[in-house]
């Protein structure tokens, strides 16, 4: 039929993957060991150890939790150590450093659970606008697992993407 309007994206047979749509909790924490320092810098270790142990760590029950210090205080090692040990038995997921490092870690756990075997022999276009902010590491893991199996990898959207990976014939 003349004038028809033709999807040639949907008959293209792309298809798209969408980090989006990838569940993240929204039940993040922040621990500063900061709050439980001698003004702000020095860990006194009595006291520190009666503050974990007097912590109402209950409230972090199947949360997402990063641990970090926000005063340049040199915090030994076992400081942490402490704390992770307190929160395990309540958390989902614990990181000892800033919240970039969590969500890279969050969106790596769930990147590794896809089976992409169903992507063998197909064209695939990662979604590029995002109005999360996904880490650069998720893209690249994402791509890392496709390259056995896609027969193409790109990145943005199907009437502007950039070509990634083009499996050699």
């Amino acid at each position: 039929m003349e004038g028809e309007i033709i999807n040639r994206v949907e008959k293209s047979g792309l298809i798209t993957i969408d980090l989006d749509e990838l569940k993240v909790s929204k039940n993040i924490f922040e621990v500063d060991i900061k709050k439980w320092l001698f003004e702000g810098l020095f860990l006194k270790e009595k006291e520190y150890r009666k503050e974990i142990q007097n912590h109402n760590w209950s409230q972090y029950e199947n949360s997402y939790v990063y641990i970090h210090c926000s005063s340049d205080a040199i915090i030994p090692t076992w400081a942490f150590m402490l704390i992770s040990a307190q929160l395990e038995n309540h958390t989902e997921k614990i990181v000892v450093g800033n919240i970039k490092k969590l969500y890279e870690r969050i969106y790596e756990d769930s990147i590794n659970l896809i089976d992409f075997s169903i992507y063998n022999d197909s064209s695939v276009i990662i979604k590029g606008c995002s109005d999360k902010n996904i880490p650069l590491s998720a893209y690249h893991l994402v791509t890392t697992k496709l390259k056995p199996f896609a027969k193409s990898i790109m990145y943005g959207e199907a009437c502007s993407s950039v070509p990634v990976f083009k499996k050699s014939k």
